[in-house]
């Protein structure tokens, strides 16, 4: 076969990820690769796709190769879909896969948006491979690679891929109109939309103008698409030693004077190939100058998408997922598919609420089991990351299970306990009572003083 290697990572040959399609090319010289570093010519092909067209037109199997960046693909891989897409070449019938290298923080809504615009472009698509950082460099690592090519050719010669999910059905362009009158406006907080609208995002223009109009409160845009970035993420990680991007388009102090000072922040795009512009990417990349840290948490969010948010739901997990890892309490997403109008009245009055009862959430899966990856990479790499060192130390996220000592040794003891037969015989059936028996408590804990309060009769929730 010839198969295609988009390296889209920004540090080309020294990227982790390539090495891995590097390893199979040694392996496997039976094949041809053809190995092009995408992520660091995304300008080039912005002058001159051609060479590129040409190379995508002779290869049986596009196999794009990337680090996991901020939920997704890096930017340079964004901007490449929405070249490949406008350019028009004809990818139908080949094959593609992925190759991607990360703590497996949200791996999967990577290789799910990479899957979706292959899709879209008609390509026959095969499960990637999602390794970690340092797993070509074990045994069992390079035996992954290994099944996973392995699986990728047999998959390519009989005819195996993935079977696209449904569409999203033609619905009717309509241009949403402006009609909520303006609302008296309540000084005290700062809450800045921020947005990648481009002038024939008409819907966005006025939904913009209407969430802002029934908004109690000041408001102020930010539109990405003015800022003079020199580029995406580099992947150099030079912020993580010095706090500072290296490139000086002034980034930096934009984002924290700019943005990440307000109150609360509003995120409003337009969906173009699963996501949004790759703009949007550029700005989500560019923050790694933050690190790791969760610096805006405690701060609501909200949405305003237009396009098809119902159908999308990888963007539908992107959007929660960044909430509940950031610790934002996520007010809803107001769209233009339904009764706009009424979505922004009442996205607009929840933001409100929010701020105003300084609303949050225990974090569910997304939030959890994201910051314990997170957890986990930043007390090994501390050396080197050490203000995320310093800001999970000060706010206590390094709670690694193995230092509840207490906790472990009372489970012990249980197991102990339960694993003697006369002590199972005794407990028979009734288990489930000496679980819930703490939880009734506390409910009827909260009963008692619920009536003291309101000299109600207290309930007996033994009977509820």
């Amino acid at each position: 076969m010839k198969i295609l290697v988009l390296n889209a990572s920004p540090k080309g040959g020294n990227s982790t990820t390539v090495h891995t399609a590097l390893y199979l090319q040694a392996l496997h010289p039976e094949h041809q690769f053809t190995v092009v570093p995408v992520g660091q010519r995304i300008k080039r092909y912005e002058k001159d796709f051609a060479p590129l067209r040409a190379e995508l037109e002779q290869a049986d199997l596009l196999l794009f190769c990337y680090p996991v960046y901020t939920f997704i693909a890096p930017y340079q891989l964004h901007r490449l879909i929405e070249l490949i897409k406008a350019d028009g070449v004809d990818l139908s019938g080949k094959f593609a896969s992925q190759i991607t290298t990360s703590k497996h923080f949200y791996d999967v809504t990577a290789h799910r948006y990479v899957e979706e615009n292959c899709f879209d472009l008609g390509l026959r698509v095969v499960r990637g491979l999602s390794a970690d950082m340092d797993d070509l460099l074990t045994e069992q690592g390079q035996r992954d690679a290994r099944n996973f090519f392995d699986q990728l050719v047999f998959s390519c010669e009989h005819g195996l891929f993935v079977t696209p999910p449904a569409r999203a059905p033609q619905r009717e362009k309509t241009v949403y109109q402006p009609v909520l009158p303006t609302v008296p406006k309540a000084a005290g907080k700062d809450v800045v939309i921020v947005t990648n609208c481009a002038p024939e995002d008409e819907n966005l223009h006025n939904m913009i103008a209407d969430f802002r109009a029934a908004l109690p409160l000041e408001s102020r845009v930010v539109n990405l698409r003015e800022f003079p970035f020199d580029g995406g993420c580099l992947g150099c990680f030079g912020c993580a030693v010095t706090g500072r991007c290296v490139y000086k388009d002034g980034f930096d102090e934009f984002l924290r004077t700019k943005i990440q000072n307000a109150d609360a922040f509003v995120y409003a795009f337009t969906i173009s190939d699963h996501y949004t512009h790759s703009s949007f990417k550029c700005y989500d990349d560019r923050q790694f100058c933050n690190g790791h840290r969760t610096v805006t948490q405690g701060k609501p969010i909200a949405y305003l998408i237009s396009g098809n948010y119902q159908y999308e739901s990888n963007l539908r997990m992107i959007v929660e997922g960044r909430a509940e890892v950031g610790g934002n309490y996520l007010c809803g997403v107001a769209t233009d598919e339904g009764d706009t109008t009424a979505e922004l009245r009442t996205l607009a009055n929840e933001l409100v609420f929010a701020l105003d009862k300084k609303l949050s959430r225990p974090a569910n899966f997304y939030g959890v089991g994201g910051m314990k990856i997170f957890r986990d990479l930043i007390y090994v790499m501390q050396g080197m990351m050490k203000a995320d060192h310093k800001f999970y130390k000060e706010h206590g996220i390094y709670d690694f299970p193995q230092k509840q000592k207490k906790r472990i040794l009372q489970m012990k003891l249980v197991g102990a306990l339960i694993s003697i037969p006369s002590v199972q015989k005794k407990m028979k059936g009734q288990m489930n009572q000496y679980i819930i028996g703490p939880y009734q408590k506390v409910v009827e804990a909260a009963a008692k003083s619920s009536a003291s309060t309101s000299n109600l009769p207290e309930k007996d929730f033994a009977q509820v």
